[in-house]
């Protein structure tokens, strides 16, 4: 039997890709931290060196970063981080993520298949914890299965034009958890188990009404960490 030829084009792409996702992730890490601070300007030679990467991956990154949310790109001058929302326009968002994602519950309720009450049943049931030590980190797995809820919820919704919009909205939202506080991830287990289960009995109304409540919980939550944000220019640690 002749011996085949080591397929090296398929290990190639294998090796480039976990680069790419290293490159992403330890981009994310230094906005989320705030260690690029929001609203400053990327300089993307710089974060090549410092990641001893040539710029194709750091561009590849911030081009995801862009779609995210996290940074923004402006022509002739390049990527910038995204700033840190005023308290109006936090307030904002909640109200109109109140209108919209109460919304998408009552549609949920009405629209999902038994399958996919299932699967936001589960999805509800997964405890969201707050892992130890500071910054990012702390919150990636919270904010990772708290998203991935309310994005299971606009997906069975069957309407794309919400679901994306929803998860827009929430990009503004990121660039906060840093500053969030984190004793409120149990009120968020429960919160997201009143509308499973409102979504699983097929009550529209009740669906709505506790994803406002869970909306209008999660803003009271998140208010006190305005207090502690630092002015723009400030450094994190003077803050």
């Amino acid at each position: 039997m002749a011996q085949q030829e080591p397929r090296e084009g398929r290990l190639r792409p294998a090796r480039r890709l976990t680069l790419t996702e290293d490159v992403y992730e330890s981009i994310k890490t230094l906005v989320m931290d705030h260690i690029l601070p929001p609203g400053e300007r990327v300089n993307i030679d710089a974060l090549a060196r410092e990641l001893d990467v040539s710029p194709t991956p750091v561009r590849e990154a911030l081009a995801r970063l862009e779609a995210d949310g996290l940074v923004r790109k402006r022509p002739l001058s390049g990527y910038t981080t995204t700033p840190l929302l005023s308290r109006a326009e936090f307030d904002d968002l909640f109200d109109v993520r109140q209108l919209l994602e109460g919304a998408t519950a009552g549609r949920a309720a009405t629209h999902a298949s038994a399958e996919a009450r299932q699967r936001i049943s589960a999805e509800a049931a997964a405890s969201i914890d707050v892992e130890a030590g500071d910054g990012y980190r702390r919150h990636a797995a919270f904010t990772a299965l708290d998203a991935k809820f309310h994005d299971l919820i606009a997906e069975v919704s069957g309407s794309p034009l919400l679901r994306d919009t929803i998860t827009r909205l929430h990009s503004h939202l990121h660039l906060h958890r840093l500053y969030f506080p984190v004793a409120g991830a149990p009120d968020t287990n429960t919160e997201h188990q009143r509308i499973a289960a409102a979504i699983v009995a097929g009550d529209a109304a009740a669906a709505t009404e506790a994803m406002r409540a869970h909306l209008s919980a999660a803003r009271e939550r998140h208010l006190p960490a305005f207090d502690q944000l630092p002015t723009p220019g400030t450094p994190r640690d003077s803050a």
